[in-house]
């Protein structure tokens, strides 16, 4: 009967210690698993989420990058538009000053010529008040030559008289 009592040539002692022993180590994993196990899991777990995280936050990052380039890009082209406003601004301002001097060149230049005209027409109106001067000269110089050759008044007119006939008589009125 010994002989029976064994199972694969091991002793019933064997056996008992054996089923013994894996029923200990059951439970003892079954301890181990929630003490070590679990908590491994859990960390695991929480990388999991954090390396989710990280991606969902890489990601999002990303967007926000591309929508900051965007609106980079926009405002580069935005400059490129206001500095061709601003130089067709003091385009304009530059044509506006040239027009405005060349406007009060002209104007300046119309004085002057308007002055020296004024000036032209004083001097030859001198020289007219000369001539009149020279003419009375004359005049007075045949007055004197008259009275000296004793001639009466009616010959001294009719004298002077023919002197302003030759002299004409648009010389007195100008």
């Amino acid at each position: 009967m010994e002989e029976m009592t064994r199972l694969f040539n091991l002793d019933a002692q064997l056996l008992q210690d054996t089923i013994l022993l894996a029923i200990a180590v059951f439970f003892l994993f079954l301890a181990l698993s929630y003490l070590l196990f679990n908590p491994v899991r859990n960390m695991l777990k929480s990388r999991q989420e954090g390396i989710a995280n990280d991606i969902k936050s890489a990601e999002d990052d990303k967007k926000d990058a591309a929508a900051l380039k965007a609106e980079y890009e926009a405002k580069l082209k935005d400059v490129d538009k206001e500095a061709e406003q601003i130089l067709s601004e003091a385009r304009k301002k530059a044509q506006m000053n040239a027009s405005r001097i060349e406007g009060e060149a002209k104007e300046e230049a119309a004085r002057i010529i308007q002055n020296a005209n004024e000036e032209a027409e004083l001097s030859k109106k001198r020289a007219m008040d000369e001539v009149k001067q020279e003419i009375i000269t004359v005049a007075s110089m045949m007055a004197a030559k008259v009275v000296a050759a004793n001639i009466d008044a009616t010959i001294q007119e009719t004298l002077v008289e023919e002197t302003l006939k030759e002299m004409g008589d648009s010389t007195w009125q100008s």
